[in-house]
């Protein structure tokens, strides 16, 4: 027996050769590199390359990477890939809206708290097409018109499936859907201190986003314009300036009506992008929802890029010098 360091750990081995060790890792040869005290050991002679005591190897092989799986976000501590949160309302049956979530690739799904149906206990619920324990659950308190209302909301939430972290939304009227920035604000103070983590709908003011922040929110969420509007988003410059002031994640929450509304959400250096009706009401909701996956990593990756300078003229992208 001879003693070795393979990948940074000390390990003892009856193998002669490369290739036996490799065998003996219960590893693929074809499948795998070998470093063999700093030297590259060619996989066609690895039956060759003889073993000493003290030797040095890094092993390795792919794995699945890319910007996908580095360029992450987090929120409360919590850290997701998937920078899209999908609703799960409107939709015609829990099957389409399961489906839609998994072409959508979101990890974290919104819920709304209402009344369990006492005359049909046996009713299915979306917990049995969406698993709580692999996608995360985002309690709101859509339809709730106070403070009051939302606290108590969310306080069920948490004794139903013990979240924390929350969606808060506590709307002003119900023509417009705008929230009731006072009643917000009260909500995520008596929210933080009893212990919730929320993210919070708000109005595209960077003051009252800050304001939030400031309250305790985790995340705030201003609207792109009107929930259910598809309108796309109507002020980006104070989207743009929301997220230059936060030092919690900003995400685009409300408005969104087809892909490249999401792909702006992002370009303009959003953490992640919210919708429901978007996905739902398409006349196919599993193709949209993978339009929308694809559009959220467009709109990133041309954030990360940098895009272009602006120009007030033409500039051509062929010299000129040398025209015949």
């Amino acid at each position: 027996m001879i003693a070795l360091t393979i990948n940074g750990e000390s390990r003892r081995t009856s193998a002669t050769t490369i290739a036996e060790l490799v065998r003996e890792l219960d590893l693929a040869p074809e499948k795998v590199a070998v470093e063999h005290n700093g030297t590259i050991a060619p996989r066609s002679e690895l039956d060759q390359h003889m073993l000493s005591e003290g030797d040095t190897l890094e092993i390795v092989h792919f794995v699945g990477g890319g910007q996908g799986d580095d360029d992450t976000w987090s929120v409360a501590g919590r850290t997701f890939k998937s920078r899209l949160i999908v609703g799960t309302g409107k939709y015609k049956d829990f099957e389409q809206n399961a489906a839609a979530l998994e072409a959508s690739g979101a990890e974290i799904v919104t819920v709304a708290v209402r009344r369990v149906n006492v005359s049909d206990p046996k009713a299915p619920m979306l917990t049995d097409y969406i698993d709580p324990k692999k996608i995360t659950y985002l309690p709101n308190t859509a339809g709730c018109f106070t403070a009051d209302d939302a606290i108590r909301t969310l306080r069920l939430a948490r004794e139903a499936g013990g979240w924390d972290l929350v969606k808060l939304e506590v709307l002003g009227e119900a023509r417009t859907l705008y929230p009731d920035m006072r009643e917000t604000l009260k909500a995520t103070e008596t929210l933080a201190k009893e212990g919730f983590l929320p993210m919070v709908y708000c109005v595209d003011d960077p003051i009252a986003a800050k304001q939030l922040e400031d309250a305790g929110a985790v995340a705030v969420m201003p609207l792109g314009a009107p929930i259910g509007s598809g309108l796309g988003i109507q002020n980006r410059v104070t989207i743009r300036l929301i997220k230059e002031g936060a030092s919690v994640p900003v995400l685009v929450d409300a408005g969104v009506g087809t892909a490249s509304d999401a792909a702006v959400a992002m370009e303009l250096g959003c953490d992640g992008v919210l919708m429901n009706t978007a996905i739902a009401e398409a006349k196919d909701p599993i193709r949209m929802a993978r339009a929308m996956k694809l559009a959220v990593e467009a709109g990133r990756d041309a954030y990360l890029s940098g895009r272009m300078a602006t120009r007030k003229y033409a500039d051509p992208s062929s010299p000129l010098a040398g025209l015949i």
